[in-house]
């Protein structure tokens, strides 16, 4: 029996989370409640969604270097997983760059929405040159994968699908490279060096593999969910990350509970009682894609956001209710009915045929035979990541000390996709194409010629 791209990135995706509950137990109280939640009003979504919200993960992991990022790129592509986005987090005082690997077609997408979102150590964001020629040093003779990984990779990447025997151990090989190593590559005083320079350097650069720093389950109210941490004893972050609470959501929100303090051996441990703080657990809600007219307005709402917040007195941010009401404020002037979202453009939307009875009283307009019932409309799912809240997540996880570490680095895009070793799509582009293969779909079944509207 063979085993497709899809299939094998299912398994996938459930072994990692079998393994992650095994390493960290409070991630699977974070299942838990997010299942809890999700089941409590399961009526009121259809079946496919709540199919896809109880499997729906992401996970996380940090490369040293590029020859990482390209065999990365191939691993992900025997699961149907493409890079998608590119991800400048230096701005932000993270020395990293990334990509969202996923599936880009709608039915990979329903069947299993796994992604990971994969960052890439910048070396030239490292200013000091003798940390800098540490990182090379270390890293240079580092190997993440298995030599049967390798292997296995090199002899399925032309097939479009693969035997259950093979696809058996590709899972259990490729698990190893996102396992857990409790032993470091380096000795404490190394460690500190990396540890003081930015704690996410260390995190890349002293372990023997891009451990998966968190597993995160989506769930349908991010606000209940934050309660619930409480209730259960996980110490969830001060605010959610992301647009604020709206009745048609937008993008992406995330909160987490803060990273463990875990007992990490030195140089094949010799050297023990250390500490390591990085992995973590987090939650999201998914809304619609916005298009880049809506993404602007977005961008620019939160920037007026930040400048009103950075203005004012540390009394008045010390609460989370404060900041929510002022971010609630500032999102006032974004629209939150469905048909004026999708007539002003701000989102992506499938377009299906609601009522074909009515579509000889409305001719030439999309809009009219969307307000006269003919055409439904549903948002379609954002996908990606924001790179802010991603730092945001970051930043609460890793310690105070990367606060000191803000730089104001370009992105550079050529480089990341020298070292992957193709272009990353466009997410805006994918959306597009979905919002138009829908509409064309919905206007044959009408029998109205797209030139008509």
């Amino acid at each position: 029996m063979s085993v497709s791209k899809d299939d094998l990135r299912a398994k996938f995706a459930s072994a990692l989370s079998n393994m992650y509950r095994n390493e960290v137990p409070q991630y699977g109280t974070l299942l838990d409640l997010v299942s809890d939640i999700n089941n409590r009003d399961s009526k009121e979504i259809s079946d496919p969604v709540q199919r896809r919200m109880e499997v729906e993960r992401h996970g996380a992991i940090r490369l040293g270097k590029p020859e990482e990022l390209a065999t990365m790129r191939r691993l992900f592509a025997l699961m149907g997983m493409q890079p998608v986005g590119y991800y400048d987090l230096t701005a932000a005082g993270l020395p990293v760059h990334a990509t969202c690997f996923r599936s880009v077609s709608p039915i990979s997408l329903s069947k299993n929405p796994f992604r990971v979102f994969t960052s890439l150590l910048r070396m030239d964001m490292i200013t000091d040159e003798a940390i800098r020629f540490r990182a090379e040093n270390i890293l240079s003779g580092r190997k993440i994968f298995t030599s049967r990984c390798l292997d296995l990779i090199k002899e399925l990447e032309h097939q479009d699908s693969y035997s259950s025997e093979k696809a058996k151990q590709l899972l259990q090989e490729a698990l190893e490279t996102f396992r857990w190593h409790k032993s470091t590559a380096v000795d404490s005083d190394t460690y500190q060096t990396f540890q003081d320079a930015h704690p996410l350097v260390a995190d890349i650069v002293c372990f023997r593999g891009p451990h998966i720093n968190h597993l995160t389950p989506r769930v349908r109210d991010i606000e209940a969910a934050q309660v619930e941490m409480r209730r259960r004893g996980l110490c969830p972050k001060d605010n959610i990350e992301g647009p604020p609470l709206m009745k048609w959501p937008i993008l992406l929100r995330q909160t987490s509970f803060l990273a463990l303090e875990e007992n990490i051996n030195f140089s094949d441990g010799s050297e023990t009682n250390g500490k390591h703080k990085a992995r973590f657990g987090e939650i999201e809600q998914r809304g619609m894609a916005l298009t880049p007219k809506g993404r602007r307005l977005y961008d620019q709402l939160m920037e007026h956001f930040n400048k009103r917040l950075g203005d004012m007195s540390s009394e008045e941010k010390a609460t989370s209710e404060f900041a929510s009401n002022l971010l609630h404020q500032q999102f006032s002037d974004f629209p939150d009915n469905l048909e004026t979202i999708c007539r002003e453009g701000l989102a992506y939307f499938h377009y299906h045929v609601a009522n074909p009875q009515t579509a000889a009283e409305t001719r030439g307009d999309i809009d009219a035979l969307i307000r006269n019932g003919t055409i439904g409309i549903e948002p379609i799912t954002y996908e990606d990541f924001l790179p802010i809240s991603a730092a945001g997540i970051f930043r609460s996880n890793i310690g105070s000390a990367c606060a000191k570490s803000q730089n104001t680095g370009n992105a550079d895009k050529d480089a990341f996709e020298r070292g992957l070793g193709c272009h990353v799509q466009n997410e805006f582009q994918l959306y597009e194409e979905i919002q138009k293969e829908s509409l064309a779909k919905c206007l044959e079944e009408l029998r109205i010629m797209p030139s008509a509207v």
